[in-house]
């Protein structure tokens, strides 16, 4: 009897082992469609009743369905853009530095050039010098990516190039980034609003709008970043710099005839020269003339007295 009491513990164990290997087994090999049903299933929200333990709190059961929904619309996006072929993001820049007798003119040129390759000056800086006309302009143009090189041979041939730089950076993998990242976020922000909908304590309503304010945040940071790449990949940068070039002037005196005005105009500055040169002369003896005279008064005065005294006559013999 007690043999036959062990043979059946030991079947129905074995049974039992039999049993769960077949049911863990048909668990792990649904796994992923039974996670991904969950994840999108009805939220655990609280009905009101105040009881949390069991089914878990509203902040856990939104956060397991948010995140891992999340996961999958970024795998999802990730796939989609990895399984077709991305144009590559570039954004250029360049600086032309000319030098022209007419910058105003020179400027008038870049700004045609400018125009025939469909783009606009977004800044421009001139001076001008005493006499009015423009010695100086430095312009920001944008023109479209595709026509950088052929703006670029262009404005190099207007004046005299003094030098010209070019440089590039490949934000490629940046753009594919932003792009993912702006999707999920969409998707993260409407699973959010589908939970405030959804929401009836007042607990929940606090919590779900703070997750959405944060995340609409963080989707307008994405989108900002994301305008400034594309603003940067389609249009490129040029700074132009125009100086005027000077030229010495040429003496006028070399081209005039000679005759009687150039003698006479050489007379006028040879007697100014004389005249400044004596009054130079003068000016040099003036004080030592003043002193002399304060010194040579008095014994002019005492030899003029005795002359002007009589002299007594001499007696007769």
């Amino acid at each position: 009897m007690t043999t036959l009491r062990t043979t059946r513990a030991r079947a129905a164990g074995f049974l039992t082992v039999i049993t769960m290997t077949a049911v863990l087994a048909a668990c792990s090999s649904g796994s992923d469609d039974s996670g991904a049903d969950m994840a999108l299933s009805e939220p655990g929200v609280s009905d009101g009743s105040g009881s949390d333990a069991g089914g878990g709190s509203a902040e856990d059961s939104a956060t397991s369905r948010e995140f891992g929904g999340q996961s999958g619309d970024e795998a999802a996006a990730t796939g989609s853009t990895s399984g077709t072929a991305t144009e590559r993001a570039i954004i250029s820049s360049g600086t032309v530095s000319l030098t022209s007798k007419d910058v105003a003119g020179a400027r008038q040129d870049v700004q045609r050039i400018v125009d025939a390759q469909g783009g606009e000056v977004t800044e421009e800086n001139t001076e001008t010098d005493d006499d009015g006309e423009t010695s100086y302009a430095r312009l920001v143009v944008r023109v479209p990516s595709s026509k950088f090189d052929a703006a670029m041979q262009a404005l190099e041939d207007v004046a005299v190039l003094r030098s010209s730089n070019r440089g590039s950076e490949d934000v490629t993998t940046q753009v594919i980034d932003t792009g993912v990242r702006v999707r999920a976020q969409e998707a993260s922000l409407k699973r959010v609003e589908l939970l405030l909908a959804e929401a009836k304590t007042l607990k929940d309503i606090i919590w779900i709008e703070s997750q959405l304010t944060n995340r609409q945040a963080e989707l307008d940071s994405l989108k900002s970043q994301q305008t400034w790449l594309k603003d940067q990949t389609s249009l490129s940068t040029i700074t132009v710099d125009i100086t005027a070039k000077h030229e010495p002037k040429a003496d006028k005196k070399d081209d005039e005839p000679a005759g009687f005005l150039s003698g006479l105009e050489g007379g006028l500055d040879a007697l100014a020269g004389t005249a400044l040169a004596v009054a130079t002369i003068v000016g040099a003896l003036l004080p030592f003339a003043v002193v002399l005279l304060v010194l040579a008064l008095p014994v002019w005065l005492l030899l003029r007295r005795r002359r002007a005294t009589p002299q007594p006559a001499a007696p007769e013999a």
